[in-house]
This record gives structure tokens, C-alpha cells and sequence, in this order.
């Protein structure tokens, strides 16, 4: 079921009706009815996965639960009676035991999920060394799955919570339908945010009563995301989809054009999805964690992947940055490193690392081909070469008596960072690398002012009147992502304006949805609804 769909608005209200005025006790089952039914409204077959990862993840749960109670048990009740090496040989003992199961259930859930996505990638790239190399003319015949509905977010939602659980941040959950339901909430099932339990579970089974404010604020976030969807997003997909489809018709400004309005596109999409999201979850007086703080005032690209699709930025950093950078593997490299470079480089060196490593798992999280790949491996040169070229910076603002506190400074940070998230976006949305390149060449060599007034920027498929609406609109989400970076809470700060202030705001944005919107042919649904 799509957000832009008015059956999805429709199933909202019903489900928002129905959840106050049923006993506070049976909130949450409701939510994990409702949760099931908009999963099923994107196929039977596709729920069996979800069931699965629910399944494997809650038992594993149990399981490691188990084997720290029955350690301390067996300790309490043998402690005096053993040696210290053998305390020592038990504790390793049920070491292994929970870590054999932790990848137990590792494997299995990345497993079905690596299976589903990559198979057909997989085997396009075995033909190919087949081919090339092997000189091997029989080919491996392509197999594609059907991807179940939000995989890759309820698949890292979920190893999130059995990774804290081995690691005893918390204890896991007992009740195999309220486990279900924080896998399963329906707003982040489509494309996230992906939440940690310790964060969200604990607010389902809270007793949420009607608040009017609350059901205010969330209506206004929905219509907010749906006006960065459908206003500003499926605009620009028009412009974005010519020039990435006829890579070879446009070159100059058309084509940096068309790439400018995939980085419309694409933020406006996401973000307005996660809007929606944030909003929906609200209306049921749950708080779903930011996805994004206004990553277009980045001063680096590290500080924009802080700023952007943060809960997937975090959940790299806590369950694969942190325990390789801290391995025993690269602790070793940091002394060798540190003893051949010297200590600032040998200690950065280790960081970069695992940056790339982190940027290649984005990549391929992103989907089944090198692009993304490319995409992934560009953000995470460009920081690793960052890092290593900190150390120099003082040192050249000292030599070009640069002032780097001065509010220029910081405006040509912005611009420069803007300019480096531009480029990796060739990668992102063009067919292949090749293409992606071909589409680098001709925005340079086909660079002609010309093309500002000959119609050349028309004929991408939106007119001045399209034009001049999305310029207005992405002006008014420019002075609210002001405002914001500002600490300004605008919410907040529309509910102290005078009655008619503030319904001339809630009209003006509604009526602008159906008025100004527009669905691309290619971009009806939200980019990332099939991850």
C-alpha cells in the first residue's frame, strides 16, 4: 500500500479512530493488526519473510537470554566449589555458546536477505568471469526474486536488537506478538527509519490517550511530506528521468541541469517520505527517531552522512564501524601502521579503513549494482582522504591567513560539500558506471551558456510555469530548513501565530498538494519503498 494512495489515508483515519477508542490496553494489538494488514496489502507470499526474520530473531533472543541466566545460575549456585581457571573455561565456554548463536542468526536473516537482492547480480557477474576469463561459452541463467516489501529495513531493525541483546544492553523481549509488532510498525515497515528497541518498543505498549495537539502536529508533518513529494519531488523527477534516461541527447547545462533536479528528487523524496512516516507514527502518540537534520548546510561529507538517512548512518557505526575499528585485527594494523607512518597517520589509517568498509556495506545496501558500489566507495574515499588530511588543515589556514570561524568560510564549506554530494549522484541514479561518466564528460564539454535561453532546459519536460513552482516551493523548504538549523522548532512556532495565521498556513499547504502536485510516470511511489 503507498503512502500517495487515498486508500493509505483512508486506512489512517479508520486505524487512528479505532485505536482511541478501544481499552488502552489492547492499543498495541491493534497496532499489530493493522501493521499485518498494510503488509499484506503488498502481497501474501512476501509475508512468510517477515514472519521468518520475526521468528529466528525473537527465539535467538530467548536463546541468548537463556545462556547468560543460566551462566549466572550455575556460577551462584558452583561458585565456591570452582577453580579459577575452570570459572575461566565456563565463561568462555558460554562466550562461544552466544556468539554461536548470534551468527546463527546472522546468517540466516542476512542470508535470506543477500538471496532475494543479490542473486541475479550474483550470477550476471559469475557469467561474465565465465565468459571474459573462463572463456566459457554456457551462461548461468538469471534468477530474480520477488522483494519482499521494506526487507532491508526490517532486517537491520531486527539484527540491531539481537546484536544489543548478545551484548546485554538489554534483556530480550518475552512476548512473541509485542516482538512482532516492533518489527513490524507499519509507518517505518516501507523505508524506515530503522529504530532500536531499547528506543521504541517500550512506547507500543504505553497508554496513549487522544491529544488534539499531538494529532495536529502529525497531520501537519503528513501534509508536509506529501508537499515535499508530490510538489517538489515528482516535479523534478521529470527533468531528473530525460536526462538520466538520453544520457547521449543532453550535454552543459541541460545535463547539469537535469543532475541538479535529481538532488531535488531525491532529498525531497526521501525526506517527505519520512515526514509522512514520522507524522503517521505520531497520530499514535508514537516518536519515531529524525532521519534527517538538514544535510544540505553539511560543512563536510562526513557531516553530511551525519545529517542524512541517520538512523542507517548510526546503525553502520555502532554494529560494524565500531567492533572492526576495535578489532584485534586492526588494533595490530594500527601499530604497524603508526611504527612505518609515523602516529597521526598510523592512527588514521585504521579509521579509513573501516570508513571504506562502511561505504562499500552502503553501497551494497543501496542495491545490486556496481553503481551503487561506485556511489558508496566515492563517499567513503572522500572521507577517508578527509581524515587524513585533517592534520594539515591548521597548517594551511596559517599559511593563506585564512579565518576558518568566519561565516564566508562556512558558506564556501557548504557549497563545496553540496558540490561533492552533486557529483556522487551520477553514480546513484545513472544506469550503469559507464553511464554515470559518459554523463560527467558531457556536462563539461558541452558546456554552452546558450542553453539558458534557446529552450534547450524546456525541453527536459518542464516548462516555466513548472519551473518558477518548484523554485517557489524549494524557497519555502530553504526558510524552514533555516529556521530549523536555527533551533527554531517551527511547529511549535506556528501554534503561537493567531488563529487565522495559522489556518491560512494549513489551507495554503493543503490546497497546494492537489493544486501544484504532480506524479511523475516513472517516480509515482516513494525511491526507497523496495529496499
Amino acid at each position: 500500500m503507498s503512502f500517495i494512495l487515498l486508500g493509505f489515508l483512508v486506512f489512517l483515519v479508520i486505524s487512528i479512530i479505532v485505536y482511541y477508542l478501544i481499552p488502552k490496553k489492547y492499543q498495541w494489538i491493534w497496532l499489530l493488526i493493522i501493521s499485518y494488514f498494510f503488509y499484506l496489502c503488498s502481497g501474501i507470499k512476501t509475508v512468510f519473510f517477515i514472519i521468518f526474520t520475526t521468528i529466528t530473531t525473537f527465539l535467538g533472543g530467548i536463546a541468548l537470554s537463556n545462556i547468560h541466566i543460566k551462566r549466572n545460575e550455575y556460577f551462584s549456585k558452583h561458585k565456591s566449589e570452582m577453580s579459577s581457571d575452570e570459572k575461566k573455561e565456563y565463561k568462555k565456554f558460554t562466550k562461544k555458546k552466544k556468539r554461536c548463536t548470534l551468527i546463527l542468526i546472522l546468517i540466516a536473516n542476512f542470508g535470506v536477505w543477500a538471496v532475494l537482492k543479490y542473486t541475479g547480480f550474483a550470477i550476471d557477474n559469475l557469467n561474465v568471469i565465465l565468459k571474459e576469463f573462463l572463456h566459457l561459452e554456457s551462461t548461468i541463467n538469471r534468477i530474480d526474486f520477488i522483494l519482499p516489501m521494506g526487507i532491508s529495513f526490517y532486517t537491520f531493525q531486527a539484527m540491531g536488537y539481537i546484536i544489543d541483546v548478545y551484548q546485554g544492553k538489554y534483556e530480550a523481549d518475552k512476548n512473541v506478538l509485542k516482538f512482532a509488532l516492533f518489527v513490524s510498525f507499519f509507518p517505518q515497515i516501507l523505508q524506515g527509519p530503522i529504530g532500536r528497541y531499547n528506543k521504541l518498543a517500550h512506547q507500543f505498549f504505553e497508554k496513549h490517550s487522544f491529544d488534539w495537539v499531538r494529532i495536529q502536529h502529525g497531520a501537519q508533518l503528513i501534509a508536509w511530506g506529501f508537499f515535499k513529494k508530490m510538489v517538489l519531488a515528482d516535479r523534478a523527477a521529470t527533468v531528473a528521468d530525460s536526462a538520466f534516461r538520453y544520457v547521449h541527447l543532453y550535454s552543459g547545462i541541460p545535463m547539469l541541469y537535469g543532475v541538479l533536479m535529481y538532488a531535488v528528487q531525491v532529498y525531497a523524496d526521501f525526506a517527505g517520505a519520512m515526514d509522512i512516516v514520522v507524522g503517521a507514527a505520531e497520530l499514535f502518540g508514537i516518536k519515531l527517531e529524525a532521519n534527517f537534520r538538514q544535510p544540505m548546510f553539511a560543512v563536510s561529507i562526513s557531516d553530511f552522512w551525519h545529517r542524512w538517512h541517520i538512523t542507517l548512518g548510526t546503525w553502520m557505526k555502532d554494529y560494524i564501524f565500531y567492533p572492526f575499528s576495535l578489532s584485534k585485527m586492526m588494533n595490530k594494523f594500527g601499530k604497524f601502521a603508526r611504527k612505518l607512518f609515523g602516529n597521526t597517520v598510523g592512527r588514521i589509517l585504521p579509521i579509513c579503513i573501516a570508513n571504506l568498509l562502511i561505504f562499500f556495506i552502503v553501497g551494497v545496501w543501496h542495491g545490486p549494482e556496481w553503481k551503487y558500489i561506485a556511489y558508496g566507495m566515492y563517499n567513503g574515499l572522500l572521507i577517508s582522504l578527509t581524515n587524513l588530511l585533517e592534520p594539515l588543515y591548521p597548517k594551511m589556514f596559517q599559511l593563506t591567513h585564512i579565518n576558518p570561524n568566519t561565516k564566508v568560510w562556512k558558506c564556501i564549506k557548504i557549497f563545496r560539500t553540496f558540490l561533492l554530494f552533486y557529483i556522487s549522484l551520477y553514480f546513484e541514479r545513472a544506469v550503469s558506471v559507464e553511464a554515470a561518466f559518459i554523463m560527467m564528460r558531457n556536462s563539461i564539454t558541452g558546456f554552452t551558456f546558450s542553453a539558458l535561453s534557446d529552450g534547450s532546459l524546456e525541453s527536459l519536460g518542464l516548462g516555466v510555469k513548472g519551473a518558477l513552482i518548484l523554485f517557489v516551493g524549494c524557497g519555502a523548504w530553504f526558510i524552514v530548513s533555516v529556521l530549523k538549523e536555527k533551533g527554531i522548532n517551527v511547529r511549535e512556532a506556528i501554534d503561537r501565530k493567531p488563529l487565522i495565521i495559522r489556518w491560512a498556513i494549513y489551507i495554503a499547504l493543503v490546497l497546494a498538494i492537489p493544486c501544484l502536485g504532480k506524479i511523475s510516470e516513472t517516480q509515482g511511489g516513494f525511491m526507497y519503498a523496495q529496499f
